[in-house]
């Protein structure tokens, strides 16, 4: 039902382009995502970056194909947050449904499990939302990754902000999901070495329905800033019982969550202060699409798009657009393409080193008067840190 609903929809949006465009053959584009269980908070942010980009592609006449103008079909398919799930959907992606382009599917477990059927087709794909030291560990060829929000740089960078601002001491909450764990390891470590006091680190599981024990030891271990590695719902959980436990350290980093526009909604005044992991904001002036996007973005939503996955995942969409616009459909030159050109995206230009964006500086992103700003590195920051 949803296969058929996502095909109607792509048909409304061809018989509304130019007769020249009519008249060429739809392109297929498909993908899983994680619309049930337990990442579907995250889904709906990277659908609506796919949805907003192939309408404004079939509004401009359709995908350039190497100077062929084609309209967007989206195919896609829920796999339940299931890695291994997402990967039996992209099978059938290319070899039942015979889609002529591929987008990513939500999260590193996912990303990770794809890479081998996209390696095994030789069929290339642009990730989004997958971050993780493993990542390197993926044969270079058929899968490209360009957030700069790696583990290994994470931990580093964020003890050096911390440090930056004169914070003695940590208190660490971390989610048990590999992605949180992964930070943990990397981050625990830089702390110590920058002679910074972890004075309480716990792991809880990805279903935890009451932080309060925790919450009740972080605020008497009396800290400067926590750090909670948290995914999206963990965040929500987190921010509304610290809220009612009088947590007031001043900072508190989320890794996951508050670049949700839900959570600033959710939360109001209380999540200013709050710092997340993210490398964009329609602030930076030096990245010209990135304003036009977010007003793109909230005219057709109604909302803000979130700061790290709607921006990913539109990424992903750009990228694939300009490559396919120089070297069309043909898997060799495509991957060539994407492989070795500069793209103009709303982060600004990104170039890919084997799997990795040798670019976009990890960075830090800031809920400031409900408005998010991007902290820290100051070479790209709109607004300085500020205490809760």
């Amino acid at each position: 039902m949803l296969k058929k609903l996502t095909y109607s929809l792509a048909a409304a949006a061809v018989m509304a382009l130019p007769f020249t465009a009519q008249a060429a053959e739809p392109l297929k584009i498909g993908y899983s995502i994680a619309n049930t269980g337990l990442f579907s908070k995250a889904a709906p942010s990277q659908m609506t970056a796919y949805d907003l980009w192939a309408e404004q592609v079939n509004a401009a006449g359709g995908l350039d194909v190497a100077g062929e103008k084609r309209p967007v079909e989206l195919v896609w398919y829920d796999d339940e947050s299931d890695p291994a799930k997402s990967a039996q959907i992209y099978e059938k992606l290319i070899n039942d449904d015979k889609v002529d382009l591929l987008l990513a599917p939500w999260g590193t477990p996912h990303h990770l499990n794809v890479a081998g059927v996209v390696e095994q087709n030789g069929f290339p794909m642009v990730g989004n939302t997958a971050a993780s030291v493993a990542i390197r560990e993926v044969q270079p060829g058929n899968i490209w990754f360009p957030t700069s929000a790696i583990p290994d740089r994470i931990g580093p960078a964020l003890t050096d902000m911390l440090k930056e601002q004169g914070v003695k001491s940590v208190g660490i909450l971390a989610n048990v999901l590999p992605f949180s764990q992964e930070n943990l390891q990397f981050l625990v470590p830089a702390l110590e070495a920058a002679g910074i006091e972890v004075k309480l680190n716990e792991s809880y599981p990805p279903d935890i329905k009451d932080m309060t024990p925790l919450l009740t030891q972080l605020k008497a271990a009396n800290v400067d800033a926590v750090l909670a590695l948290t995914y999206p719902s963990d965040a929500f959980l987190y921010m509304g019982q610290a809220k009612e436990l009088g947590i007031s350290a001043p900072y508190q980093f989320l890794l996951i969550g508050p670049t949700i526009a839900a959570f600033k909604d959710a939360f109001g005044p209380v999540a200013d202060g709050v710092i997340t992991v993210g490398h964009w904001a329609e602030s930076q002036t030096d990245w010209p699409r990135a304003k036009p996007f977010f007003d793109a973005y909230v005219a057709k939503y109604g909302a803000a798009p979130d700061y790290l996955d709607s921006a990913l995942a539109y990424m992903s969409c750009e990228i694939l657009q300009q490559a396919v616009a120089k070297a069309g459909l043909d898997h060799d030159k495509l991957r060539e393409a994407i492989s070795t050109m500069t793209f103009d995206t709303i982060n600004g230009p990104v170039r890919f080193d084997g799997v990795e964006n040798a670019i976009t500086p990890t960075a830090f992103l800031q809920i400031q008067d409900g408005a998010m700003q991007i902290v820290w590195p100051k070479d790209i920051a709109t607004a300085p840190i500020a205490k809760r």
